[in-house]
């Protein structure tokens, strides 16, 4: 795993997200209200919407296109919608926001 620096939890506004591009596609990155992060493909299996640009409540986001929700720690599809998004690993130590990704996955690019 190689963890890459995205920036602070301060740079995400609280029940937000911020939109990350990387070598494996677009990542949501996002903050909970109780100032959780976690990140997950920015990218809704039901028709392709930025999950970055939905609305952010408990530990989901409900896409902007259609109102699909998914967990964002599991990446599943809540309710009676079925699929799943990747979920990214994170961490963040003193503040500072790393997102995990496979070796294999960087030398692709």
């Amino acid at each position: 795993m190689n963890w890459f620096e995205i920036g602070t939890v301060e740079d995400i506004p609280a029940r937000g997200a911020r939109c990350v591009s990387t070598p494996q596609g677009k990542i949501g990155v996002f903050r909970t209200a109780d100032n959780r992060i976690f990140a997950i493909d920015d990218h809704c299996p039901h028709k392709g919407g930025p999950l970055s640009q939905g609305i952010v409540h408990g530990a989901s986001v409900t896409c902007p296109l259609h109102n699909w929700v998914f967990s964002l720690e599991t990446g599943e599809a809540q309710g009676a919608d079925e699929g799943s998004v990747r979920t990214i690993p994170v961490r963040v130590v003193d503040g500072r926001i790393s997102i995990g990704l496979e070796p294999a996955l960087m030398a692709a690019e």
